[in-house]
């Protein structure tokens, strides 16, 4: 995982801005943070898993997907369901939604998944059950999953959202706190590591209690490979809106810092491990549309910039049962996937590539427009320039070194933000078979007053200079 830095936000200016026209300033000197090549993730429910065929390397449309979105990555296998769930070697696999008769996994299925990984090319995080399980089971479950993933295996977690486990029924008694949750961890990795030595953990895993993570950090820091922490906008509810969803959340930044410092406190990278837009499996008309891929876009680079090492997007079927709103992949549960609205935010963002985020400055007025760069080699750099407005048309200056000449411009771009399909990365679909490449890259030349880019409204423009 790459080192932690401390990042520098590009604000803007709010003066000098024209009506109709945006100036972004490069620093190239500057380095912000860096990009892993596997930030990009996905996150299942373990009910998801459970469902045989899905993660199945015979499942080449959705293996497809996958790798389009990135050759390295992380698949996150957890959710609410695995703290209801159980492994049975020969049983029957059962997906169930959280507080049911309780999602079953077996060595088919987990072979099956090992099978995905490989010919992705992605690792695993892997969620033991700590809410209502048995710590012999969760021993069994964690060498079935060892065994089935190998080398692909990055780290478990134990428990989901532990500091929610009092809202859960059976899980536990009101007042259940860090002290209470750090007690039960331990007991368990230290069977789990007596079982299997070189075994790796992640956590803590929380849903809204960032000071665990801070706590985690100093108590188990020097044991584990990842703090992990949620993020959901909102749970869903009539105000998660589109206008919503494409404005600061206030409560985003103060997280990212108190993550950042921890994971410098003790050296260990942080990752958003489960997230979306709104929880519940997102608001339908919002989470399904061209505002979701715009809002993807934006905030991966958003927690990109404040150091963090990866975000792992929820896609599938959801705790409660059904396939989200918001999931990246759709599927019809009838074994037809496709690229849904977010999807096209997370393939534009897969556009910047690994590597720096370099210093840039955006003076915007009081327009909704952000501005980011990354220079993923000595010779390119990657601007991409996020649009979230419903009506303005941005005409973007950007002021580079001369050393960049010339640059080129893939688009994000659908009928409206409320759009539901038409929408686009360089003017293509993602095919049906799973695959992509842009089909129209315009050409930006250098102008006497700066490289210039038209970037309509509700659009991202993702703008290549070469040196």
């Amino acid at each position: 995982m790459a080192a932690m830095l401390r990042p520098r936000f590009a604000r803007a200016l709010q003066s000098g801005s024209s009506d109709r026209e945006v100036r972004v300033t490069l620093d190239p000197a500057k380095t912000l943070a860096v990009i892993p090549p596997d930030f990009i993730g996905l996150g299942y429910e373990i009910s998801s898993v459970a469902r045989p065929g899905l993660l199945n390397a015979r499942n080449s449309i959705y293996v497809q997907l996958v790798r389009t979105l990135g050759a390295r990555g992380v698949i996150r296998v957890g959710g609410n369901t695995s703290d209801y769930s159980s492994y049975s070697a020969t049983g029957q696999p059962l997906s169930s939604p959280e507080g049911k008769a309780g999602s079953v996994v077996n060595d088919a299925v987990l072979r099956d998944l090992g099978s995905f990984l490989d010919a992705t090319g992605w690792k695993l995080i892997w969620g033991l059950n700590l809410g209502n399980g048995t710590l012999d089971n969760a021993i069994a479950e964690a060498k079935a999953v060892t065994a089935a993933s190998g080398e692909s295996l990055l780290a478990f977690e134990i428990g989901n959202e532990p500091d929610l486990f009092p809202r859960h029924q059976g899980h536990r008694r009101t007042g259940y706190g860090y002290d209470d949750y750090l007690r039960e961890y331990r007991a368990f990795r230290d069977a789990l590591r007596k079982a299997i030595p070189n075994i790796a953990f992640a956590g803590p895993d929380v849903a809204d209690a960032t000071d665990w993570v801070t706590r985690f950090a100093v108590d188990e820091g020097k044991d584990i490979k990842l703090l992990t922490h949620h993020y959901y906008r909102e749970g869903q509810n009539p105000t998660s809106s589109i206008d919503k969803l494409l404005h600061t959340d206030p409560k985003l930044a103060p997280i990212l810092e108190k993550l950042r410092t921890a994971a410098e406190s003790c050296g260990v990278p942080y990752r958003i491990c489960e997230t979306n837009s709104f929880s519940g499996g997102g608001k339908p008309g919002v989470s399904d549309t061209l505002a979701a891929a715009v809002w993807v876009l934006d905030f991966m680079f958003t927690l990109a910039s404040a150091g963090c090492a990866g975000v792992n997007m929820e896609t599938g079927v959801n705790q409660r049962g059904f396939i989200s709103s918001y999931s990246p992949i759709g599927d019809d549960e009838q074994g037809h996937y496709w690229a849904a609205p977010e999807y096209y935010g997370m393939l534009a963002f897969a556009q910047s590539g690994a590597g720096r985020i370099i210093g840039s400055a955006i003076d915007s007025g009081n327009k909704n427009i952000t501005a980011y760069a990354t220079q993923p080699s000595k010779d390119r750099t990657v601007l991409t320039l996020i649009n979230k407005e419903r009506s303005f048309e941005g005409n973007v200056v950007i002021d580079a070194p001369k050393s960049f000449r010339s640059g080129s411009v893939v688009r994000l771009s659908g009928p409206s933000l409320g759009s539901k399909s038409g929408i686009t990365l360089g003017d293509a679909a993602v095919s049906s078979a799973g695959s992509w490449k842009p089909a129209r890259e315009e050409e930006v030349r250098r102008t006497r007053t700066g490289l210039r880019v038209r970037v309509p409204a509700a659009s991202a423009a993702i703008v290549t200079l070469h040196a």
